[in-house]
């Protein structure tokens, strides 16, 4: 797992209204483990339930520096508050005192393990005493680190292979909740982890990301070769993310109800406690280009920012992915909230992922070997026809070269003389 932060290099400027200007920083590479545990089988063999935690070790070697880097980025806690309390004139103004009291403004420079793992916010220190129930550590992947994200239940594929590790239910639940419409709350496919086998390229497949809320699909781009294996590269369009003027079934996307965002941005506060969070691929990319222009520094470019999945397709084993997201944070003037200054109403990244893997070379050498078990299986019945085509041509070649024996006088003379 690779971190890209967005380092903001004009605070000043941005809060008297100028353009954002970001430089992009990275990777900080963790390695990522995440073993099915808590298996437990069901309805006789039918399904399995388990849970998929995940750990992350940071891998110094393999990163731009150490965790201990500072970075300038917008205050999320902050804007979480002031989001969650506009409309609220009281408390607001308390929030607002209180803010200019302690200095706490709409950015923040944290160490990138803070960003990441947690700190202790002041700000939700404070509004503690009020709410009691409220955590007041923040960080982007505050509880994720050996934790995991809620109990998977999938089919195991016994009754129809095309079902292999379809998920049934997460958490118990069939469908979500946080969406405005049936389609979108729906959980499809499976959790990107496994595909069933024998995979044709017309195919779709569908798969249900918690990191984002929702339910996405891929379709067939490419074939690829990856450590001498072949491979179909799935890659989701851009209809996926596209806005509902674009693509109507997203309209449930749409939260509260008709407010919509432009394509390539989803509005995941639903399911992040109320903060004013986006997610969208790295650099805006397949985004609406307004995006790109108001933040300077982004650079969309498909090879690097797109997300990629290869599938052999016989097996339907996953021989490389790269899952690539970018979170950012929804910033605008609050008039209640002197420290939003004069900022204008952007879309500003804070950091993206690059959720990569690669199929180890003793993985690779024993899918090499069934590869080559199945030409020979799906070679054998031309084979066969190839050596009767030869055999049946040697006999006719022999039958024409056999001599046929001279008749005598008598067996020349007609049977019937006139």
């Amino acid at each position: 797992m690779q971190f890209y932060f967005f380092n903001l290099t004009n605070p000043v400027e941005v809060l008297n209204g100028d353009r954002p200007a970001v430089v992009e920083i990275g990777p900080y590479t963790y390695r990522e483990h995440r073993p099915m545990e808590q298996v437990d089988f069901q309805d006789n063999g039918t399904k399995v339930a388990a849970v998929n935690t995940k750990t992350y070790i940071f891998q110094r070697n393999m990163s731009r520096g150490p965790e201990s880097e500072l970075i300038r980025t917008v205050n999320i806690p902050v804007m979480t508050v002031i989001e969650q309390f506009k409309d609220q004139p009281l408390m607001a103004n308390l929030i607002s005192s209180y803010m200019r009291s302690t200095d706490e403004g709409l950015f923040t420079t944290r160490t990138v393990g803070e960003l990441l793992w947690g700190y202790e916010d002041a700000l939700l220190k404070a509004l503690k005493t009020l709410k009691p129930d409220l955590d007041d550590v923040f960080g982007l992947f505050h509880k994720n680190n050996g934790s995991n994200d809620g109990q998977y239940v999938f089919y195991t594929g016994q009754q129809n292979h095309r079902d292999f590790a379809r998920v049934d239910t997460w958490n118990g639940d069939s469908t979500l909740s946080w969406w405005t419409s049936d389609e979108c709350n729906m959980i499809n496919g499976t959790n990107g982890a496994s595909f069933h086998p024998v995979i044709a390229k017309n195919e779709t497949l569908y798969m249900f990301s918690s990191d984002l809320c929702r339910s996405l699909y891929a379709l067939y781009e490419e074939d690829v070769t990856v450590k001498g294996i072949p491979a179909y590269r799935f890659s989701p369009p851009s209809e996926v993310f596209a806005n509902h003027t674009v693509n109507p079934a997203n309209a449930g996307f749409c939260v509260p109800i008709g407010n919509c965002l432009g394509s390539g941005v989803l509005n995941v506060s639903p399911c992040k406690r109320g903060a004013p969070i986006a997610m969208s691929s790295p650099h805006f990319y397949q985004a609406d280009e307004k995006y790109v222009r108001d933040v300077f520094g982004m650079r969309p470019q498909r090879e690097q920012h797109q997300t990629i999945i290869d599938i052999h397709p016989l097996t339907g084993f996953i021989v490389q992915a790269a899952k690539r997201l970018q979170v950012n944070v929804f910033v605008e003037k609050i008039p209640s909230f002197s420290v939003t200054g004069n900022v204008r109403t952007v879309m500003l990244p804070v950091v993206y992922l690059n959720e990569s893997a690669l199929i180890d070379d003793a993985s690779a050498t024993q899918l090499q070997k069934i590869i080559a078990q199945q030409n020979a299986v799906v070679n054998v019945p031309f084979i066969f026809i190839g050596l009767g085509i030869i055999l049946g041509g040697v006999f006719m070649f022999l039958m024409c070269r056999q001599k046929v024996p001279e008749s005598s006088a008598a067996e020349r003379q007609p049977l019937l003389s006139s």
